[in-house]
C-alpha cells in the first residue's frame, strides 16, 4: 500500500497514527483469534477489553464523558483497522456510533453522565433495536409502543427482530412510538430499556454467520420505565433516530472495507507464493487484474466513507446522508466481492477452513442487506441525488 502523503484529501496525522495504532492491536489478536472464540460460542471480550482500556471505543466520546473527544471518523478508522486484521467488531457500530452518539447529542446532562464514561472505557455495551418483523426497512410503520404512565413513566409492549448483541448488552437504545405530547399523534421516541426489565425476553436467531454477536428476536410485555427512560423530546424522534442512523452506515461501510481489505491482503499473500509451473499465479493478470480492481473499489468506498464522517462532523448531515448511503453501498458490494475473489484466488484451498476464506462468505455477503439493505440505499441515492420520484 502507498505511503500517506500530507494533501487536502488525506486524513489528519492524528488519525493515520491512531489507525496504525489499532492495526497494531488488531495483529496482537487476528483472524485466528476472533474465529477461535467464534466458533467455540464465546466472545471477543479480551479483544474488546483491551481496545476500550487504550481508549479505542471511546474515541468520539466527548472528553468530559471520559472519550476522547473525536468525531465519527476517528470510531469508522478504528473499526476498519480491526476488521482489516480480521477483527470486525459488529458491536463498534451498534453501541457507541449509535447509542453512544444519540445519547451525547439527545441526551439530558443526567443521562451523559450515567451512560457514556461507560462506552468511553469499554465497561458497558449497548445494543440497538429498531426492526420489527413487519416493518424491515420501513421505519415509519414500527409498530412497538410506549405509552405514558400516570406517574409520568412509561409502559412498552411490542417486538423486535435481528437485534444484535442482547446478551453482550445491559442496556438497549428501543425505537418505539409514543404519542406526541401537543398533539397526541403517534411518533418515534428512543428509550433505554435494561435487558433485566420485568417483561422483556429475547430469543436467539440461529445464523449461519461464524460470529461472536449473535441475533435475536426481542419481547416487550408490559414493560415499565422510568420517565427519564426516554432519550431526548417525544416529539423528535424521527430526527433524532436518523442522527444516529448515519453513524451507523458509516460504521458499516467502514467495517465491510476493513473485510474486503482484509480478503485481499490474504488473496495477494497467497498469489506470491502459490507457484503453478515455476512462477507465483499473482503473475498471470487472469488472478492479478481483478485483485487490482478491488483495490481500486475499496480504495473508492473508503473515500466516500471519509467523505460522509468529515460531513456529519461538519453538521451537514443531509450531506451525511447520502455519502453514507453511497458509501455503503459500494463498501457492501466491495466486501462480498473480495472475499468471492479470495476464495477464487485459494482455488479449492479457499474453502478450506484452515484458509480462514470459507467462515467470512457470509457476514461478507451480510454487508450488503444490513444495517440498510443495497436497495434501500439506492432508494435514497435515486431519490435525494438524481430526483427520482420516491419509490415507496
Amino acid at each position: 500500500m502507498s505511503a500517506y502523503v500530507e494533501a487536502p484529501f488525506t486524513e489528519t496525522a492524528e488519525r493515520r497514527e491512531l489507525r496504525k495504532a489499532v492495526a497494531s492491536l488488531g495483529a496482537k489478536y487476528g483472524e485466528q483469534y476472533f474465529t477461535k472464540v467464534a466458533t467455540e460460542g464465546r466472545k471477543s471480550t479480551e479483544l474488546w477489553q483491551e481496545a476500550g482500556k487504550l481508549g479505542y471505543l471511546g474515541v468520539s466520546i466527548p472528553e468530559e464523558y471520559g472519550g476522547g473527544g473525536g468525531d465519527i471518523g476517528d470510531l469508522a478508522a478504528v473499526c476498519e483497522e480491526l476488521a482489516t486484521t480480521g477483527c470486525p467488531l459488529l458491536l463498534m457500530v451498534v453501541s457507541p456510533a449509535i447509542v453512544g452518539t444519540t445519547i451525547a447529542q439527545y441526551g439530558t446532562e443526567e443521562q451523559k453522565q450515567r451512560w457514556l464514561p461507560g462506552l468511553a472505557d469499554g465497561s458497558a455495551t449497548y445494543a440497538f433495536s429498531i426492526t420489527e418483523p413487519d416493518a424491515g426497512s420501513n421505519s415509519h410503520n414500527i409498530t412497538t409502543n410506549a405509552a405514558k404512565t400516570e406517574d409520568g413513566g412509561w409502559v412498552l409492549n411490542g417486538g423486535k427482530t435481528y437485534i444484535s448483541g442482547v446478551d453482550e448488552a445491559s442496556h438497549l437504545l428501543v425505537v418505539a412510538r409514543a404519542a406526541d405530547a401537543k398533539t397526541g399523534k403517534l411518533k418515534p421516541a428512543l428509550f433505554m430499556v435494561p435487558t433485566d426489565a420485568e417483561g422483556f425476553s429475547a430469543t436467539e436467531i440461529p445464523m449461519g454467520i461464524v460470529s461472536p454477536e449473535k441475533q435475536f428476536t426481542l419481547f416487550f410485555d408490559d414493560v415499565r420505565l422510568p420517565a427519564d427512560a426516554l432519550i431526548g423530546s417525544e416529539g423528535a424522534g424521527l430526527e433524532q433516530l436518523f442522527a444516529g442512523l448515519n453513524p451507523e452506515r458509516i460504521m458499516a461501510a467502514s467495517m465491510a472495507t476493513g473485510t474486503a481489505r482484509w480478503a485481499i491482503n490474504k488473496a495477494v499473500a497467497y498469489a506470491k507464493e502459490r507457484e503453478v509451473w515455476g512462477k507465483p499465479i499473482g503473475t498471470h493478470q487472469a488472478i492479478a487484474h481483478p485483485l487490482a480492481r478491488l483495490h481500486i473499489d475499496v480504495e473508492m468506498a473508503r473515500l466516500l466513507t471519509q467523505k460522509a464522517a468529515a460531513l456529519y462532523a461538519a453538521g451537514d448531515l443531509l450531506g451525511a446522508g447520502e455519502a453514507a448511503n453511497m458509501a455503503k453501498v459500494a463498501a457492501g458490494e466491495a466486501a462480498a466481492q473480495a472475499v468471492d475473489q479470495a476464495i477464487q484466488t485459494h482455488g479449492g484451498n479457499g474453502l478450506a477452513l484452515e484458509y480462514g476464506l470459507v467462515q467470512a462468505v457470509a457476514s461478507s455477503r451480510l454487508s450488503n442487506i444490513a444495517p440498510v439493505s443495497r436497495e434501500m440505499a439506492l432508494n435514497f441515492v435515486a431519490q435525494f441525488s438524481l430526483g427520482l420520484p420516491k419509490s415507496y
